[in-house]
């Protein structure tokens, strides 16, 4: 995944070097991709590849969303679009993409782990979860957050994700 380049400061370098990169869309997406699995299997067991189906193309919908608001939003404020510039937004928004496609490839491979249907969603959840604490991490890492703000941010994810979790169990009980 590839973590956007700040739309503040498109070409901005840090000390290091490096583009500054936005993790957003990529903590945003995963969220999603937790809320997508835990939302459509509390319904009901789903088949593998239409919860697959359904992730990703959630993940497109919701990418395509964002990409329409900043357009439409550019508009609204008098700026003249490109197509060049519509086509940077949406790479700058392509991590909600790319967030769905790990917890959709556990997914694919929870046959080859033995798992039933349950055993699936439940997979796909924590993978997701676990990216969007991972993304967090990253986030404060990249940021030169100190230990006990890296260690804050993947917390606050992670409760986050819990709290997906938990309306999961309390939806199918």
């Amino acid at each position: 995944m590839t973590p956007r380049t700040s739309p503040q400061e498109p070409d901005a370098r840090r000390s290091t070097g490096r583009a500054r990169t936005d993790y957003t869309g990529a903590i945003y997406g995963s969220l999603l991709a937790a809320s997508v699995i835990a939302g459509a299997s509390a319904l009901g067991p789903f088949p593998r590849l239409e919860l697959v189906v359904i992730l990703l193309c959630t993940g497109v919908v919701f990418w395509a969303a964002h990409v329409y608001a900043d357009v439409v939003g550019n508009r609204l404020s008098h700026q003249v679009l490109t197509w060049q510039e519509v086509r940077q937004v949406g790479a700058r928004e392509w991590p909600i993409v790319q967030a769905a496609v790990p917890p959709a490839a556990a997914l694919v491979i929870s046959p080859l782990l033995g798992l039933g249907l349950t055993g699936t969603a439940w997979l796909g959840l924590g993978v997701a979860v676990a990216e969007q604490v991972a993304w967090a991490g990253a986030a404060a890492l990249r940021a030169g957050a100190s230990r006990l703000a890296v260690a804050s941010a993947g917390a606050v994810n992670l409760v986050l994700g819990l709290i997906i979790v938990a309306a999961k169990v309390a939806v199918q009980h």
